[in-house]
């Protein structure tokens, strides 16, 4: 096996064509919103401690809530972000500062979408009429019935998929160079190991890396900036917690959730056998329970829906997710109990979640992003953008992403 070096020097010439080096802190622009209060303040801190050229902040004048109109996206943030672009070629990397929006809210659909919509539903309707009115109905002829309602299903599910224009805003934002492409559900992500065999519908040079140093207060975000410079200049030590479901099913093609449990395993199996973190791997349908986690490190688990488990400890500097919808639909509401608030509340430095409904393929795969964050190379945000399949959809990267992960070895 070729050195773990030579791989990741070879993974970087091949995705990150400007440099064949980590991110440095002259190549990340920084985003705050004029119009909320301690966004400008929190930016100028977070450049300080990272030195991150003053002259590399853009100032947006947008709504401070979390979500924005498309219109408003796209008068307000894409010029000044893209003429800033334009000017500093060497910028690979964007933050999003606490007070950006999180969420865009798409567009009406159009009317030949509302039509095609309305088309489709008949047609399911006119079936399921058929079923449940004739009662005499051969049984070849209803299973034939019930195999084109199936059929009718899951062209509306499809459909409606295609038709999805909402959007997490740093998704939005990774292809703001990019001056047309097709806002309907997602687009394939370049940079993604996955898709390193297929011609890019974007070219790479258009896409940039994003994350977002955000959470429920400035304190908290103050917090991640300071944890995860402590971290990777101290170093992490701690548990890497994995929560599969099932057992591993072994080297099969899977796809849908037991691919994505797979990977968890597969990432569980990578730090355990490398020895970089201790290994916690819980594989069966319980969930870790309040308790369970101590001095957590990692975490990678599925599935409670909105409903964060406070199972863990969190060590200064850890990082970790939930495979679950929405779990990043809100980072400030009060009561809200999605994971991504309440571990960024509890103390963990970096995590990623869905602003919306992604679909299971929407998320980073465990195993590429784990393994290269704990290996050392890859900043946060590289880590992130080789593991993650698709932009302009709703997934986003909360996260200092010039942080390197330094292993404290025991």
């Amino acid at each position: 096996m070729k050195p773990i070096w030579i791989r990741v020097l070879f993974l970087f010439c091949l995705f990150f064509t400007q440099r064949a080096w980590a991110l440095a802190p002259e190549e990340v622009l920084v985003i705050a919103n004029f119009n909320a209060a301690k966004s400008r303040g929190l930016a100028k801190y977070y450049m300080a401690q990272r030195k991150i050229p003053l002259q590399n902040l853009v100032l947006i004048w947008m709504t401070d809530k979390e979500t924005c109109t498309r219109f408003e996206y796209e008068a307000k943030a894409i010029p000044p972000i893209r003429r800033f672009l334009l000017a500093n070629p060497q910028i690979r990397a964007m933050v999003t500062m606490f007070g950006v929006p999180l969420k865009i809210r798409g567009p009406e659909n159009l009317p030949e979408e509302t039509q095609q919509m309305a088309r489709l539903n008949n047609q399911k309707k006119a079936i399921e009429t058929q079923l449940n009115t004739t009662t005499s109905l051969d049984p070849l002829k209803r299973q034939e019935l019930q195999g084109s309602l199936a059929r009718a299903k899951s062209k509306i599910s499809r459909f409606k998929i295609s038709l999805d224009k909402n959007a997490s805003f740093d998704s939005e934002l990774s292809l703001v160079k990019q001056e047309n492409y097709e806002l309907n559900s997602w687009q394939p992500n370049p940079f993604y190991l996955g898709f390193k065999d297929q011609s890019p519908k974007i070219p790479k040079s258009n896409v940039m890396m994003t994350s977002r140093l955000d959470a429920a207060s400035a304190k908290i975000v103050r917090r991640i900036i300071d944890d995860s410079i402590e971290a990777e200049r101290d170093g992490i030590s701690g548990t890497a917690y994995f929560d599969a479901r099932w057992k591993d099913p072994g080297e099969k093609n899977l796809a849908g959730y037991a691919f994505y449990d797979r990977s968890i395993h597969k990432a569980a199996q990578f730090h355990s056998q490398k020895k970089i973190l201790p290994v916690v791997l819980n594989d069966t349908q319980d969930l870790f329970q309040p308790g369970d986690c101590p001095n957590t490190a990692l975490y990678c688990g599925w599935y409670s829906l909105a409903k964060y488990i406070d199972a863990f400890q969190w060590a200064k500097g850890s990082v970790g997710y939930h495979i679950a919808s929405s779990e990043a639909a809100t980072l400030k509401g009060k009561n809200s109990q999605v994971w991504c608030k309440r571990m960024l509340d509890k103390g963990i430095a970096a995590t990623i979640g869905p602003t919306g409904e992604p679909y299971v393929q929407a998320f980073p795969v465990p195993e590429i992003f784990f393994n290269f964050l704990t290996e050392g190379y890859l900043t946060l945000a590289e880590s992130y953008m080789v593991s993650l399949p698709f932009l302009s959809w709703k997934m986003v990267l909360i996260g200092d992403p010039l942080y390197r992960m330094n292993i404290k070895m025991n």
